[in-house]
């Protein structure tokens, strides 16, 4: 399967939800899946992704908005926002995917589709993110 497709699916989809005052329609998702040439498991994650990240929102934002010194979560650039929401999701919620993998991926896919310099942002605040829930299990 090819997990950053999906991943890549996932920011669009997000970025989508952000800029519609969180909304994210039944007829927006199909729109978008007949859009896009995908596989079955490509649409399995991206909608894990998508809908386990706007259900865990509110604890996702507060995490990042903990960790992020110096920056409000209204400011940051869209797509940057998105991809922290994400792969916080992921280091929370999906113990199948080691954290290496996550933050490789957010990282991957922030030189893709953001600036120059999102790449080492999201990596210094996912990294806070990821030695804070080490605390908390440990």
């Amino acid at each position: 399967m090819k997990r950053r497709k999906a991943r890549e699916y996932a920011l669009q989809l997000l970025y989508s939800f952000d800029l519609t005052d969180g909304t994210l329609s039944k007829e927006n998702l199909q729109e978008f899946w007949r859009e896009h040439n995908h596989t079955e498991d490509i649409k399995q994650f991206t909608e894990e992704l998508v809908f386990g990240t706007i259900n865990n929102l509110e604890e996702i934002d507060e995490l990042i908005s903990s960790v992020a010194e110096h920056w409000d979560l209204k400011r940051m650039a869209t797509v940057d926002r998105n991809i922290l929401r994400f792969a916080t999701y992921e280091l929370l919620f999906r113990d199948d995917i080691p954290a290496a993998v996550t933050l490789n991926e957010a990282i991957e896919i922030a030189k893709k589709y953001s600036s120059k310099e999102s790449s080492a942002f999201i990596n210094g605040v996912l990294d806070r993110i990821t030695k804070k829930i080490n605390k908390r299990i440990h």
